[in-house]
């Protein structure tokens, strides 16, 4: 008899998100999928802006990794390749030393430049720069809900399923505060070694995540996990017809970041954990309003400058994008962000 935590109609979130993500007919993965662009906003498809900051930053870290040559940048949950895409025409500024691969499970998107790579699967021994826009959120986890004797997993179909894991009921202990009975939260350690498997293949360099997520003491009482679709936030469905996401507990990111380079023996720098808001003006991002003067005297620089702040200022928004987390982890190499700059910054 089929396991109720396996019934195809009352399935654990993990296994679920799985399958409507990334399976033969998942969300992202089926012919024709439109990518995540389609269907909601993120910093890359909000501002051009965003992929000059990036630009930024891999000044940054060409800098601290003595210009290496090739100079890979590796984009791992790259959607549709667009912040690849927009870093490609820089690659002058790096002296052609670029190197642009897109990792994800959908294929190659039609139209992406020839000269970024695609594949599956992180590649090991990466001396540059690896970065994940939104990836974390998208990688199965389960939720669980608080009772008076544990933690119980919540199936797809809402019902409470058996109790968690060991190992589950270790992590929830561990990274979140006691919660009453009812409260809900995802547990999240496969987002944990799937971040400490992409920090294991830098060799030297750097490696970004960024993403909606939360700290300990900031953890939401009612669990994150939702859907969206074509521009909407809609229940997270089963059947590969919504995304399906839920923030990241970017503190537990960091330390199983940490933690995988201390097995190996091997060189990381403390990681830096802030808002994207506090990050991007690290990097220059300013939003400022040009001046009301500018319109009389250069009429198209004040639209365009008006225009750059506008994107600039959805991107620092803290209520928006601008609130989302920036785990920023070092590896052999000193940190794109100065010793201590930003760590825990909101």
């Amino acid at each position: 008899m089929t396991p109720p935590e396996l019934d195809m109609n009352r399935l654990r979130w993990s296994v679920a998100m799985e399958s409507a993500l990334y399976g033969p007919d998942g969300f992202f993965t089926r012919p024709g999928a439109s990518g995540p662009r389609g269907h909601f906003r993120t910093s890359v498809h909000a501002s051009p802006a965003f992929a000059g900051l990036m630009r930024r930053l891999l000044v940054r870290v060409d800098e601290a990794l003595g210009h290496p040559d090739p100079f890979p940048v590796v984009d791992v949950g790259a959607g549709r390749g667009e912040l690849l895409a927009a870093i490609a025409p820089h690659r002058a500024d790096f002296g052609g030393r670029l190197r642009l691969t897109g990792v994800d499970l959908a294929g190659r998107p039609d139209g992406l430049p020839p000269e970024i790579a695609w594949t599956d699967s992180v590649p090991d021994g990466i001396v540059g720069a690896l970065i994940a826009t939104e990836w974390l959120d998208n990688v199965p986890c389960d939720v669980a809900e608080a009772g008076s004797s544990g933690f119980r997993y919540v199936l797809t179909d809402d019902s409470l399923g058996p109790a968690v894991s060991a190992e589950d009921a270790a992590w929830l202990a561990r990274w979140y505060p006691p919660l009453p009975p009812g409260a809900r939260a995802e547990a999240g350690r496969a987002r944990d070694l799937a971040w400490a498997s992409a920090v294991r293949a830098v060799s030297r360099g750097v490696a970004v995540a960024v993403d909606y997520g939360h700290v300990r003491d900031g953890r939401p009482r009612d669990g994150t996990l939702t859907g969206y679709r074509d521009g909407r936030q809609v229940p997270p469905r089963a059947d590969g017809s919504t995304d399906i996401t839920a923030h990241v507990a970017m503190d537990a990111v960091a330390e199983a970041g940490i933690a995988s380079l201390v097995r190996e023996k091997r060189d990381g720098d403390p990681y830096r954990l802030m808002v994207q808001r506090r990050a991007l003006q690290a990097l220059g991002a300013d939003g400022t309003r040009p001046p009301i003067g500018l319109a009389s005297t250069d009429p198209g620089g004040y639209v365009r400058a008006l225009a750059n702040a506008s994107e600039l200022g959805e991107l620092l928004d803290p209520a928006g994008l601008g609130g989302h987390w920036w785990l920023v982890q070092a590896i052999g190499v000193a940190h794109p962000f100065g010793a201590g700059d930003g760590s825990m910054g909101t």
